[in-house]
């Protein structure tokens, strides 16, 4: 579209596998290159407007904006997973570098025409980046949200630039948005490879796009049908609006004549929302449930409190086996010479538990375990024992006469 005859001329129709992201003219204007959702890029020919797209390269994810030198030999795509790749144009497999250090998706890049060497990108991390992107070197960081005003109802919104705009006559960077009805103003001082913030410029309505023209100014496209069009130049080294001219006076008219077509394209959300990192902490609840976990199994094995045995001796109750203590001594001539008497008592005590058990004997020196008592002859025991040398009441005999 032409600001002053307002005439439209279509170049060629072409269509692409999915949905388009971005597309940018290379410097010679002869062919359009297109970046889509799968994350290839498509180049198209303007001087064969009927024919098909010729794959140039691809990325392993969704495609934001592609760029190109001003001499044509390199191609500048920036994707979700937060890098900027420059290949080569002739042979787009030969990767000359690549740009690293966002946190976040890579929404737009430029390249700056008059310093061809020099990259400004945006991204999701609400920073705008310069580069020396053909050693993928980063030269300046300015990070957007300590620009922001504090009593500002965005102040604590995740927003990313939609648009970078650059003007020549005094090296001037304009960064809107996306959501935030603010424009950035920035200025390049190239000799010493940084960006110097010099104003925002605040709006009534959500702005939707930013253009600087090298004889005009600043133009700025917003959301609102009495005057959709704004235009700002530098007063007194501050940037603000001016009156509306006669071409401001003649777009904005035109502007309002097709108003539905733009408020269906331009004022739809344009996603960047959901590009963001999605960060889930699930380590806190395993950590939680695993203590539950350890505790419930420390509260299985710890044991009950025993109940008293006939003499005012404690059971010890463990997992597997069952044990009595007793103080009976055992005698030089054998195991145990205990009566009768005693030895029905300990039975009458153990009758409700397994066949199999144990049952242990302290000596002074020593410790034997007897299995498998028989009730009907109490006198004759199986023992084993664990002897120590030396003097005690041990004795090397495992069956009572």
């Amino acid at each position: 579209m032409n600001a002053a005859g307002l005439e439209e001329h279509r170049l060629f129709l072409g269509t692409v596998v999915r949905r388009c992201t971005a597309l940018t003219f290379t410097a010679s204007e002869e062919k359009v290159l297109v970046a889509d959702k799968s994350g290839d890029v498509y180049s198209f020919s303007v001087l064969e407007p009927h024919g098909c797209g010729k794959l140039e390269l691809g990325h392993l994810s969704m495609l934001l904006d592609v760029a190109v030198s001003p001499d044509d030999r390199y191609v500048l795509t920036a994707d979700r997973d937060e890098k900027i790749r420059v290949s080569w144009a002739l042979a787009p497999h030969n990767i000359e570098s690549f740009c690293l250090g966002h946190t976040e998706f890579v929404s737009r890049i430029f390249v700056v025409p008059d310093h061809p060497e020099l990259l400004l990108s945006s991204s999701g991390d609400c920073t705008l980046r310069l580069w020396d992107y053909r050693h993928g070197q980063e030269l300046h960081c300015c990070h957007l949200t300590s620009l922001q005003e504090p009593a500002g109802p965005w102040s604590d919104k995740r927003f990313a630039a939609s648009r970078i705009s650059y003007w020549s006559r005094d090296s001037c960077v304009a960064l809107l948005c996306d959501s935030v009805p603010v424009v950035y103003v920035f200025q390049l001082d190239a000799p010493r490879r940084q960006l110097v913030y010099r104003q925002q410029l605040s709006f009534q309505h959500r702005v939707w796009d930013v253009a600087f023209e090298e004889s005009q100014g600043l133009w700025v496209l917003q959301d609102c049908r009495d005057a959709p069009l704004v235009l700002c130049r530098p007063v007194d080294g501050r940037w603000q609006p001016v009156p509306e001219n006669a071409t401001g006076k003649r777009v904005c008219t035109h502007l309002r004549g097709n108003w539905a077509m733009l408020e269906g394209s331009a004022g739809v959300d344009n996603g960047f929302s959901s590009l963001y990192k999605a960060t889930f902490d699930n380590m806190t609840t395993y950590l939680k449930k695993k203590e539950e976990r350890l505790q419930q199994q420390l509260r299985k094995k710890r044991p009950k409190n025993p109940s008293p045995g006939p003499n005012g001796q404690a059971k010890k109750h463990t997992t597997g086996k069952c044990t009595w203590n007793t103080h009976t001594e055992i005698s030089p001539t054998g195991h145990t010479c205990d009566s009768l008497h005693k030895k029905q008592d300990i039975y009458q005590q153990l009758r409700g538990l397994p066949s199999s058990f144990q049952l242990e004997w302290e000596g002074e020196r020593g410790r034997e375990t007897e299995r498998n008592i028989n009730a009907k002859g109490a006198h004759q025991v199986a023992a084993t024992r664990m002897t120590q040398t030396g003097p005690g009441t041990n004795c090397n005999q495992g069956t009572c006469p």
